[in-house]
């Protein structure tokens, strides 16, 4: 079978998926009784076999796996790390163990194990907003189970009432102080606490892109496999709430070692976020962020004179003598209810583009907005959908870097005639068994790697998850 009519046979299995679910009832018993406006999107995940819902152990898992595909596109050159125009496919899949052991009521540790395999389209080089989250950039990291998160996470009263709790991977307990302090240390993801976001954060059943389910301006400390080692304190209380985290950066552009000297290298984290929306009487949340990257990274402007200089062939952002940079950026993430099915959310970034992209992605500022649908409003309360938009560029000098023929971690197309990256995506989630969900999703992307001569790229994906 042709890769062509391989993706021809994926586009008619989406366009069933996404319409069928509306023409019938999914058979759940007694329908859920009706909430009010301020009730979020997102329904309780479902699971294979139900987990303890109180007492002082927690296990569970998941396992993710995404197929995707996309036909030839137009492109009349490429580079080392472009997107590949011609047709191609790939599957990747991520498998995860949570555990957690609450030691008092106030105390827990958690420590997770992972395993991801398989691979992205194009290697995962070409595109700022990748079109998979799961996938690993370096394909030659190991394939072995590796340790993804060591959590010690401690909660300080403030209060003396409390709040229920969401008892997950994150946290076992199952209510909080509605006035608090909370002490993290450890390895884990910044993205697990900072950007979060409950319309688009989550690429096991929501948006797969980069750039929708995280701020793509947002570098934020990470290795290649997107954990990293960091104190975090956070304040919550019920009108406001507060984080702030000291992390460790990759010793080179999204590499696999941490640097552990704080002097040569540190990422500061800052989030302040607003329990409440722009709407009267409908719930919402308003999030801000501030971050700070020291590094050795290289400096585009430099690497340009490098090479007017002719001092190199093409300009090098790692031909540098060892030093610290600063590289600082800014966030503002929403979320805001609309009616007791359907909310609303959004992203706006920027960082000062000046310094070398480091450890999420090469993209200096972004714009996005969409919504996601409760699949109550068709009668499949466990089912989900979403469309979103994304607008990503990057700063005077970085394009200069990149049509020069530079390379940076992501993108290099040898040349570039710059243009900003645009995505559409949307997806739709079917609950088919107990912890089992499937649903396809499209991404169409208008000049790939910020280049307007290549693309658009339309890509297909399939997504088979399971919650146990």
């Amino acid at each position: 079978m042709t890769r062509s009519r391989l993706c021809a046979i994926l586009a008619i299995g989406i366009a069933v998926a996404t319409f069928v679910p509306f023409t019938y009832a999914e058979d759940e018993g007694s329908p859920a009784p009706q909430g009010t406006e301020t009730q979020a999107v997102d329904e309780s995940t479902q699971t294979l076999f139900p987990h303890f819902e109180s007492g002082r152990f927690w296990l569970s898992g998941q396992a993710n796996f995404i197929y995707q595909a996309h036909p030839a596109f137009n492109a009349p050159y490429s580079g080392a790390n472009s997107f590949e125009p011609n047709a191609q496919d790939a599957t990747s899949r991520v498998v995860t163990l949570y555990t957690g052991f609450e030691f008092t009521k106030s105390i827990e540790a958690l420590v997770d194990v992972e395993e991801a395999g398989g691979g992205g389209i194009s290697q995962a080089l070409g595109l700022a907003g990748f079109t998979n989250l799961d996938v690993v950039r370096n394909p030659t990291i190991s394939k072995a189970p590796y340790l993804a998160r060591v959590i010690y996470h401690q909660v300080i009263a403030l209060s003396h009432d409390k709040v229920s709790n969401a008892r997950g991977p994150l946290s076992t307990f199952t209510d909080l102080p509605a006035r608090r302090l909370e002490l993290r240390f450890g390895k884990f993801g910044i993205a697990d606490f900072f950007d979060v976001n409950s319309v688009g954060s989550d690429s096991h059943m929501q948006f797969m892109n980069w750039t929708i389910d995280q701020n793509g301006a947002y570098d934020y400390a990470a290795d290649t496999r997107g954990y990293t080692w960091a104190a975090m304190a956070e304040y919550q209380s019920p009108k406001w709430g507060v984080r702030f985290a000291e992390a460790l950066l990759p010793t080179v552009a999204n590499g696999p070692q941490l640097v552990w000297n704080l002097h040569r290298a540190n990422a500061t984290n800052v989030e302040f976020e607003l329990h409440r929306g722009f709407l009267k009487r409908k719930d919402g949340i308003i999030r801000l962020l501030w971050y700070v990257n020291n590094a050795n990274m290289g400096i585009y402007q430099v690497a340009n004179q490098q090479y007017l200089d002719g001092l190199v062939a093409v300009p090098d952002i790692t031909n540098h003598p060892q030093q610290v940079t600063t590289k600082y950026g800014l966030g503002l993430n929403f979320e805001q209810v609309l009616t007791k099915d359907i909310v609303a959310y959004g992203r706006v970034g920027w960082n000062n583009g000046k310094s070398e992209s480091w450890a999420y992605t090469e993209a200096d500022n972004t714009a996005q907005a969409g919504a996601g649908f409760s699949g109550h409003l068709w009668k499949r309360r466990n089912d989900r959908a979403g469309v979103s938009f994304v607008s990503n560029g990057i700063s005077s000098e970085h394009a200069r870097y990149l049509s020069y023929g530079g390379l940076g971690f992501i993108l290099g197309d040898g040349g570039l005639t710059y243009g900003r990256e645009n995505i559409f995506e949307t997806y739709y989630t079917t609950h088919m068994w107990r912890g089992i969900y499937i649903g396809p999703d499209i991404q169409y992307v208008v000049n790939p790697g910020y280049n307007q001569v290549r693309g658009p790229a339309i890509v297909y994906s399939l997504r088979l998850h399971t919650e146990f």
